[in-house]
């Protein structure tokens, strides 16, 4: 197996759920303390391996593009100004040896047809892919590292956590046979079920490794949850011919597509910041008195 060095990062959802902030902001550039959503997904990939980003845009996400590519007036203030370590910061957002692609998706089809969008970039290799609304902190080792290491062995891989049994519909839960206390092996996956048809607790969340055969099943999918091309439709159909796995992470997710998880991440992040951490958990003791 040929190590895996591409990543698609599916951007060009419409962040209705943040309106006004997204009127004319991409919901993937929304910060956590000091850094986008998606420069986190981003340097999570990189941290894997991964040395080709693949962005599925939309016209609105311009943005994105913006902020991965070199801003020379401000490269060229900072330095004048002697502000060294801010223009680090600025200069390090991508390394040199990471490649940035560009895609539209030219309609909101869904998160599988998004995927397909990023076909002709990725070949015929497996593919990671980062849902940058799922910020996921494992600070013993990055999920998608070990997922990266297990998909060596020819599986397609995805992410999972529990879930309470009333919030089952809202994902894609899978039938699982444990095979460790981390890893299961899919029987089946179900995009939001029922709660009485759901076969586990166990969902899906915004990390995958999979292999190149998703990109032909995901052609021929046809529209599912939502009358959308559905990602997890594709994979019930890609367990059928070779063995899709869940890692079940050590971590935390925070649901940064929603309002609560994404003030769940700044506060959490932010008290994890080296600049401001002490000062934060301070204020916090101080407002909760």
């Amino acid at each position: 197996m040929q190590p895996i060095k591409k990543a698609i990062f599916p951007v060009a959802g419409m962040g209705t759920r943040f309106l006004p902030a997204t009127k004319a902001c991409p919901k993937e550039m929304l910060a956590v303390v000091d850094k986008p959503l998606i420069q986190y997904a981003v340097e999570e990939a990189v941290a894997a391996g991964i040395t080709d980003l693949v962005f599925v845009t939309s016209s609105t996400k311009r943005a994105i593009e913006d902020h991965f590519d070199k801003n020379f007036e401000l490269e060229y203030k900072l330095n004048e100004s002697g502000k060294q370590e801010l223009l680090e910061l600025v200069k390090g957002i991508i390394p040199s040896h990471v490649n940035c692609y560009y895609v539209r998706q030219p309609e909101a089809l869904g998160l599988g047809h998004a995927v397909l969008c990023a076909k002709d970039i990725i070949g015929d290799e497996a593919v990671a892919i980062l849902l940058a609304d799922d910020m996921i902190y494992s600070p013993k080792e990055p999920a998608l590292n070990v997922m990266v290491e297990m998909a060596a062995s020819g599986a397609s891989v995805v992410a999972i956590e529990e879930v309470p049994m009333e919030r089952v519909n809202k994902y894609g839960v899978i039938d699982p046979v444990q095979q460790s206390d981390t890893v299961y092996k899919l029987k089946g996956v179900i995009e939001k079920p029922a709660i009485k048809d759901a076969p586990s607790n166990l969902s899906i969340v915004g990390r995958y490794v999979l292999q190149p055969r998703i990109f032909e099943l995901l052609k021929s999918t046809p529209r599912g949850a939502g009358g959308e091309i559905q990602l997890t439709d594709a994979i019930a159909e890609l367990l059928n011919e070779q063995d899709v796995l869940g890692y079940k992470f050590d971590g935390t997710r925070y649901d940064c597509g929603s309002k609560l998880g994404h003030m769940k991440a700044n506060i959490e992040y932010g008290l994890r910041h080296s600049e401001i951490g002490s000062a934060l958990e301070v204020y916090l003791k101080e407002l909760s008195q």
